[in-house]
């Protein structure tokens, strides 16, 4: 149990850019886990030690996200690097999921953008208690006390500033720590030597202020502390506590700054992360029992209890499936044997490794609170495995819906083979990249998150497993909804030799404001027999999949029956999905269906003299502008625009703005197709169903 206060599972998340694998390259090599410092664009094309793809080499961005642990301060630290990109956004939800805490890094120059936003929500989704660096302090135009503020405005935290800096920009030389009262600076050949000073005598008067402003705030969380700031005797583990209290509370944030390129101020964070972020026994977890009618019950993350485990990611690796593995409660011994509680299947724990990015290290135990990796289980991302007569499921995490989709061709016989092998493992690698042929074409259709993340799997496709394929231009998952209430009261009657089909449904389709689906049954006096009313249910559901306007799925739409009929010999499961069917045609008919497009939001960021022609271009694409505002010499010009019309958005900004401009896209919500627009997705539907029918 001492131990385990010792454990720290962190991610280290952020925008793209931000010096994320940056500053996880300098964290391992301040704890001697690596020997040589690489960059990630660096010029001896080694690249970072966690992007260990080759593609994340050349491309210079993490697409995986990457774990490691090392030890500093005699404690152990697990790390997950994750990618900034948001079309690799479930990267960071199944980090998330399985971190006790994290490292918002922002940048002292972007200060927080929109995927600091994004990142910011998905940590709040798994209530992760956080510290925030503030990177590249050494850069023109840095200003980490407006970074400061925006995370107190932007994203409502309680943020306070534990250190401040000693020269910015080009002039940055270390840090002054408000805890302490001294002066941190970084010496030696990669800043490995951390020279402790007193507080320059012209930066006194600013640590002062800064001081009483960070007791101020932290003393909310401290009652000794607060009467000790009047006595005027606060020490420094009493400051200590207090903020750790607040950050676990996820009341505040404690703001740290630094350099990670030019070493500086590395260590400090690496301090905070075992001073204020939890372990952990400081992490209430919780799994559903499955004996008990899932049951939420608490798990108390002790060595000796009954196994508790979440595979949150797989990997093909060079040796067969690497399952990543959470161990919530218990001890994970290599020989155990394990059961997978979503299906039941026992497995066998061949080898147990400890990963550092590409490379592992055998073990032969896991205990609670620990991050591993297992070799040849075969099992789905977001699995729980248990010790045998344990029932307990760990709930899964937050996997968005795709939004883009490509049709890919194989170039002869072997590709399709291999084709077939790389789409099998990378849907079963990444929940958010899904594949499927089309009933009516015969086409292999890939959707994803975006752009870029199909187009790192088809370049995947080709290194990896040697499938040349060709893909066809970026289909936009469009949606089918109602818009009116409309009645349906349908009879399904088939008389053939035998015994015949029969039932009779009655009822009304409504849109549903919030959800895809909801069926509602209203029956009484038993004019439909109970054992039949999820055959309505299965009939509907199967309608659901394609709508008859362009053949796209179907959401928000409710269902209700409140009336219907059966007989007593000829009605059956068959008979009522028939009936659900016929009856769902008929009503939605007549229920004034819209399609529904992907909005995306966008946020474009370029010098100010480029605000009118980014704009306009935005405009020109449909884009409703909801907010701009200056950063220095930038404009930045947040929009929603239809992804229908941001393909090759990337060429035409380039052009528009001399390559100075750079833009960010994530998905934002479904909005009515105009009139003008469905008429020609429906058109083209139509064609390529004659197409694929001749």
């Amino acid at each position: 149990m001492n131990d385990l206060a010792k454990v720290r599972n962190i991610g280290i998340s952020a925008h793209i850019d931000s010096g994320k694998t940056t500053l996880t390259e300098r964290i391992l090599f301040y704890t001697d886990r690596i020997h040589a410092i690489h960059d990630v664009k660096g010029k001896d094309g080694v690249g970072a030690k966690m992007d260990s793809m080759e593609l994340e080499k050349e491309r210079g961005i993490t697409i995986q996200s990457a774990a490691t642990s090392c030890t500093w301060r005699n404690h152990t630290v697990n790390i997950i690097d994750t990618p900034g990109h948001v079309d690799f956004t479930i990267e960071v939800e199944r980090a998330l999921r399985v971190l006790d805490g994290a490292v918002l890094v922002l940048c002292s120059v972007g200060g927080v953008q929109s995927q600091s936003i994004t990142v910011d929500r998905q940590m709040t989704r798994y209530k992760v208690p956080r510290v925030a660096f503030i990177n590249k302090c050494d850069r023109t135009g840095a200003n980490p006390e407006r970074v400061t503020a925006q995370l107190r405005k932007k994203l409502n935290h309680n943020a306070v500033m534990m250190q401040i800096p000693i020269g910015l920009e080009a002039d940055l030389e270390g840090v002054v720590d408000l805890v302490t009262m001294k002066a941190l600076y970084f010496d030696g050949a990669n800043g490995e030597i951390v020279r402790v000073e007193e507080v320059p005598v012209s930066l006194r008067g600013q640590a002062e202020n800064k001081r009483e402003e960070m007791l101020d705030a932290v003393s909310m969380f401290s009652e000794e502390l607060m009467e000790a700031i009047l006595e005027g005797t606060p020490t420094e583990e009493m400051i200590r506590e207090a903020v750790r209290r607040g950050t676990l509370s996820l009341e505040l944030t404690p703001v740290f700054l630094g350099s990670a390129y030019k070493n500086k101020a590395v260590q400090p964070l690496l301090d905070a992360v075992t001073d204020y972020l939890p372990g952990p026994l400081d992490i209430e977890n919780t799994a559903l029992d499955l004996a008990q009618d899932e049951k939420e019950i608490r798990l108390p993350c002790g060595v000796d209890d009954p196994l508790v485990c979440l595979a949150f990611k797989l990997e093909d690796g060079r040796y067969g499936q690497l399952t990543y593995i959470r161990t919530y409660q218990g001890t994970l011994k290599k020989g155990d044997t394990i059961i997978n509680s979503r299906n039941g299947r026992k497995v066998k724990v061949g080898r147990l490794v400890r990963m550092h990015a590409d490379e592992m290290e055998d073990i032969e135990v896991s205990p609670a609170g620990d991050i591993v990796a297992l070799f040849g289980v075969d099992c789905a991302s977001g699995d729980t495995f248990t010790a045998p007569g344990v029932s307990f499921s760990m709930t899964s995490m937050h996997v968005p819906n795709p939004v883009i989709s490509l049709a890919v061709q194989p170039k002869d016989h072997k590709a399709q083979d291999n084709m077939g092998k790389a789409l099998n493992r990378f849907s079963k690698e990444d929940p958010t990249f899904k594949t499927h042929v089309d009933a009516e074409t015969g086409e292999t259709i890939i959707s994803g998150m975006g752009e870029l993340h199909l187009e790192v799997y088809l370049e995947r496709m080709r290194r990896e497993y040697g499938a040349e394929v060709e893909a066809g231009a970026p289909q936009v998952a469009y949606r089918e909804t109602i818009t009116r209430k409309a009645e349906f009261n349908y009879t399904h009657k088939k008389q053939t030799g035998g015994a015949g089909q029969f039932g009779r449904v009655a009822g009304y389709m409504e849109p549903l404001e919030d959800g895809d689906y909801e069926f509602v049954s209203k029956i009484t006096g038993g004019s439909i027999p109970t054992e039949y009313i999820p055959s309505l249910d299965k009939g509907f559901r199967k309608c659901l999949k394609k709508g008859s306007l362009a053949s796209f799925p179907l959401t928000g739409v409710r269902l209700v029956v409140d009336d219907g009929a059966s007989h007593s010999v000829d009605s059956s499961d068959n008979a009522f999905q028939a009936a659900a069917k016929g009856a769902f045609r008929e009503a939605y008919a007549k229920s004034a269906p819209v399609l529904l497009e992907p909005v995306m939001k966008v946020v474009v960021e370029g010098p100010s003299e480029f605000q009118g022609a980014i704009m306009g271009g935005l405009s020109q694409r449909r884009g409703i502008i909801s907010g701009t505002y200056e950063e220095g010499t930038y404009t930045v010009i947040e929009a929603e625009v239809p992804l229908a019309e941001m393909f090759g958005y990337s060429t035409v900004l380039r052009s528009a703005t001399q390559g100075k401009a750079e833009f960010t896209m994530e998905f934002a919500s479904y909005r009515t197709l105009p009139k003008s627009l469905t008429d020609e997705v429906i058109k083209g539907a139509d064609e390529k169903r004659k197409t694929s029918a001749a």
